[in-house]
This record gives C-alpha cells, sequence and structure tokens, in this order.
C-alpha cells in the first residue's frame, strides 16, 4: 500500500527572492509558487511538507563538478554564472537548498518506498562538471544518484520529460566513473517526438526497456522530471499538447500502481519539476504541474480528486 499523501521536501531557503526580475528563468522562484499555488487551490491537503533536511556539502558538489567551478560559485567568481542566471549569496544558498532538497527526496524513496516522494525543483539537467549551463547550475541528479550509489548499491533511473535534453548526466559519465553504475548507460531517458509520437516513445520505452530492467533487478528506483515546457504553449517547448502532456501523466502514475502489484511490493519512485517558462502567465507553469501531481494523487493513490489544467495561450 502507498501513503495516501506526496512526501514534500521543501524548505523555504530553497527559494531566492533577490534578482528575481532580472533573471529570464523563473526557477529561483518556481518552489514557492507552487506551493502557495496548491495552497490557493486548496490541494496541500494531499502533501506532507518535510523542511528539516541538510544542505550539501561541498564534498557532495565535488562528486559531480570541479574544484575550480565549485569554488567559483560558492565564492561569486569567475564562471559563477555560466548557468545564465545572475549571483548573490541568497542564490548560492537557494541552490545548495534545492539540491539537497532533490536528494532528500530520492533517498526518501528508496528508503520508504511506499512513499512518492516529491522535491518541487530545477535546475539540474543542463549543468556539466566545469560549469553551469541554461539555468542549471551543479548536476543533481548526478550528485543524488551518485550518492545512492555509495549508500545503497541502487541503480537508478531518470524519466525525464522535460522540453530538452538532460545532458548533464551524459557530459558527467567520464568525470564520474560511477556513474555508469548508479544511472547504467540507456536509462537517462529523454523523448524526442511530437504529440502521440512523444506518447508513444514514453510508453514504449517503459514497457520494452524500463519494466524488464525492473524484473531483472538491474535497475532500483525511478526518478520522474515532468518538465513543464514540453508543452506546445511554452515559451522554450513545443512537443505537446495539453492532452497528450496529461496522457503521458496519467499513464505514468497508472503505470506506477500497476509495476507495484506486478513487483508484489513498492517501485521506489521520485519526482521533480524541471523546466517551465511563461512570463506572460506563469500560472499555466504551475497549473501543469499541479496536474501531473493530481494525476499521482488520483492514480497512483486513489485519492478522490477532481483538477482541470488550464494553460492560457501564450501571447505573442
Amino acid at each position: 500500500m502507498r501513503f495516501n499523501k506526496i512526501k514534500t521536501f521543501y524548505n523555504p531557503l530553497q527559494v531566492c527572492e533577490s534578482h528575481a526580475d532580472k533573471n529570464y528563468s523563473k526557477s529561483p522562484l518556481k518552489p514557492k509558487k507552487l506551493i502557495q499555488f496548491l495552497k490557493d487551490k486548496q490541494l496541500i491537503k494531499y502533501f506532507d511538507i518535510h523542511s528539516a533536511f541538510p544542505a550539501l556539502t561541498k564534498n557532495d558538489l565535488l562528486t559531480a563538478h570541479t574544484v575550480e567551478y565549485v569554488d567559483n560559485f560558492l565564492e561569486g567568481k569567475g564562471n559563477c554564472e555560466s548557468n545564465g542566471l545572475k549571483w548573490s549569496k541568497e542564490f548560492s544558498e537557494a541552490v545548495l537548498m534545492n539540491n539537497a532538497s532533490f536528494y532528500a527526496a530520492l533517498r526518501n524513496s528508496v528508503v520508504n518506498p511506499h512513499e512518492i516522494s516529491f522535491s518541487p525543483t530545477s535546475g539540474f539537467q543542463h549543468a556539466r562538471p566545469n560549469r553551469g549551463s541554461a539555468f542549471c547550475t551543479f548536476s543533481g541528479q548526478v550528485i543524488s544518484s551518485l550518492k545512492i550509489w555509495e549508500e545503497f548499491k541502487m541503480t537508478g533511473c531518470y524519466l525525464d520529460l522535460d522540453g530538452h535534453f538532460g545532458n548533464s548526466i551524459e557530459d558527467s559519465r567520464s568525470f564520474a566513473p560511477n556513474l555508469n553504475h548508479a544511472i547504467p548507460p540507456g536509462f537517462n531517458f529523454n523523448p524526442k517526438l511530437y504529440d502521440d509520437e512523444y506518447f508513444g516513445e514514453v510508453e514504449n520505452f517503459i514497457v520494452n526497456t524500463l519494466e524488464p530492467a525492473l524484473f531483472a533487478g538491474q535497475i532500483h528506483y525511478i526518478v520522474w522530471c515532468h518538465g513543464a515546457d514540453s508543452h506546445k504553449e511554452d515559451q522554450l517547448g513545443d512537443q505537446c499538447s495539453t492532452e497528450w502532456w496529461m496522457k503521458c501523466a496519467d499513464y505514468f502514475w497508472q503505470w506506477v500502481r500497476e509495476i507495484d502489484a506486478k513487483l508484489g511490493r513498492n517501485l521506489p519512485v521520485s519526482c521533480a519539476l524541471f523546466g517551465g517558462y511563461r512570463d506572460d502567465d506563469f500560472n499555466s507553469v504551475l497549473s501543469l504541474h499541479t496536474g501531473d501531481l493530481m494525476s499521482c494523487v488520483k492514480n497512483c493513490l486513489k485519492a478522490d480528486v477532481d483538477y482541470q489544467v488550464v494553460v492560457k495561450p501564450r501571447k505573442g
């Protein structure tokens, strides 16, 4: 049986208010905005929020990044703004807490597999060992999965439905050799097509690649990253209509329920936000993320909830 709430790792220190108006990306504010959106929609009751998790250490960052880059970012010098975001001490501290939230959710999923674990975070998937890139600072997936491998010798699969290829994992394989154990090659999944064919890619990978790997003991946990910038109305994406975006969500969360029954146990599952860009109507991004989470509540946790995603046409 699954716990009937989504275990959520959110601390207000994840949020950076400074320079928010100067950044194209709203990722530094997204955790706070989403939590408030859930409260406004009276949906926060479906979330069990935990704030007491430690920040990552410098040594944690060094598992996936060079000393020079880590020092530059922590001290605000050199290529500290290679992520395309304005640097500040507050932002630096928020980045560490967002990475910590991601790791806390992932670790909780393997320690307490009856709980769906959620990190309301983004800003990981394009970071490289020696620099940030495209609004991403540190490779949270790489750091977290390496830590899980070191402690539990468990391997993971990333279902990355963000609108842009998650290169941080692939770019880090030569830098961190244990990453091939932590996230085996072929299990950083990123669909490339559109609408029904996009959905077909997701279904095909889950049925023909992921399921056999689970039954063979090759994969032990899953991370679901349903970025909203794969939506056709996003400023930086164009792959899915709302219908097909939500079909992916519904299919995945129904599948989690079904695979639990097939395995005879709860599969460790965690999820995060990843991308989404609408400076004309950020509520459309928040509504998509909420739709995905409510699909989890309805289809996997079997709670009686009815939420309709609202995405406004993009201006311009």
